[in-house]
C-alpha cells in the first residue's frame, strides 16, 4: 500500500480534522509537574493508535474511495476546477509595402542676380568756394591726376569710398565689422560699393583719374586729402554737392571711427542728412 498516496488524500478529504499532533518541546522542570503536560502523552499516544486503524481498513492505492460518495470507476472530481487560458492572438503576418519609387526633385531655379541699390541724395548745399590764392582742380583737369591708386570691388556706378591704407590693410578692409554696418544702416553691401585706395601718403586722387574708370557720382572719404576737389571746400561731416552733381561726406580714418562713439554718432547723423532727409 503506498502510505504516502494515502495520507496525502486523507489530508485532503478530512481537511479540518488533524491526523497527527506535532510534540510540544519539553517543559522545564517547574512545569513537568503540571496535570496538563502529564496528559498530553497519553493523548498523543490515542491519536496515533486511532490513525494506524484508519490505514489499516484503507484498501489498496489502486480503488481510493472518492469524495462524495463516487462511485470507484468514476472519474474522480478536480478539487480546483481548471482555468481555461485564452487563445494567444497570433500576430497577422504584415507583408512590407513595396518601396515608394523616388520622386526626382527638380534643381533650385537659379538665383536672380541682385540688382545694386541707388541712394537718393538728399538736398545737400554746395560747396563753398577755394580760399583766395588756392587753385581748385577740375572735373576734366588736375595737377595731381597722375597719383596712383587701387580699387576693390566691380559696381562702377555705386558709391564710392576713399581710404589711404597700406596695400595688406586695404585688402582686409571688406570685412571690416564696422564699415558693413555702417552699410547695412544705409540698405547697402560691401558689393554694393567701390574701395578706393589713394597710395600717395600725402597727395588726393583726381576726381578725372576716377571718373576714367567709374561713374559714381557718391562719394564717403575716411580721411584727410582723399580727392582733390574736395580739400579746400569741405568740412568733416558736412555733406555737400561738388560742381553740382557729385555727392561727397568726409570723416575721420576707420581705425579712429571703431573706438569713438562720438565720431561715430557725428557720422551717422551726416550720413543721415546725405541720404535719408
Amino acid at each position: 500500500m503506498d502510505t504516502a498516496a494515502t495520507l496525502a488524500f486523507f489530508q485532503n478529504f478530512y481537511t479540518d480534522a488533524a491526523l497527527y499532533v506535532v510534540p510540544e518541546p519539553v517543559a522545564s522542570p517547574t512545569e513537568a509537574t503540571s496535570p496538563a503536560l502529564t496528559a498530553a502523552p497519553a493523548a498523543v499516544a490515542a491519536a496515533a493508535a486511532a490513525t494506524t486503524r484508519v490505514l489499516d481498513q484503507l484498501p489498496s492505492s489502486g480503488n481510493l474511495p472518492q469524495p462524495g460518495g463516487a462511485a470507484a470507476g468514476s472519474k474522480p472530481t478536480p478539487l480546483v476546477p481548471p482555468v481555461t487560458l485564452p487563445p494567444v492572438p497570433v500576430a497577422a503576418v504584415v507583408s512590407p509595402a513595396p518601396l515608394a519609387t523616388p520622386v526626382a526633385t527638380p534643381p533650385p531655379a537659379p538665383e536672380a542676380p541682385r540688382q545694386a541699390t541707388t541712394l537718393t541724395l538728399a538736398q545737400l548745399p554746395a560747396a563753398a568756394a577755394a580760399p583766395a590764392g588756392r587753385v581748385q582742380p577740375t572735373p576734366t583737369q588736375s595737377p595731381v591726376a597722375h597719383i596712383p591708386f587701387s580699387t576693390l570691388g566691380s559696381n562702377a556706378n555705386g558709391l564710392l569710398i576713399l581710404v589711404r591704407l597700406p596695400a595688406e590693410e586695404f585688402r582686409k578692409l571688406p570685412r571690416n565689422v564696422f564699415l558693413n554696418n555702417l552699410l547695412k544702416a544705409i540698405r547697402l553691401i560691401v558689393e554694393d560699393v567701390v574701395l578706393v585706395n589713394v597710395e600717395h601718403p600725402t597727395y588726393p586722387v583726381a576726381l578725372c583719374s576716377l571718373r576714367q574708370h567709374l561713374a559714381a557720382r557718391q562719394f564717403l572719404a575716411f580721411g584727410k586729402n582723399l580727392l582733390d576737389v574736395a580739400v579746400y571746400t569741405t568740412q568733416p561731416y558736412e555733406p555737400v554737392l561738388l560742381f553740382g552733381d557729385t555727392a561727397f561726406l568726409s570723416a575721420s580714418e576707420i581705425s579712429m571711427l571703431e573706438y569713438d562713439a562720438g565720431r561715430k554718432k557725428q557720422l551717422w547723423q551726416a550720413v543721415q542728412r546725405m541720404f535719408m532727409a
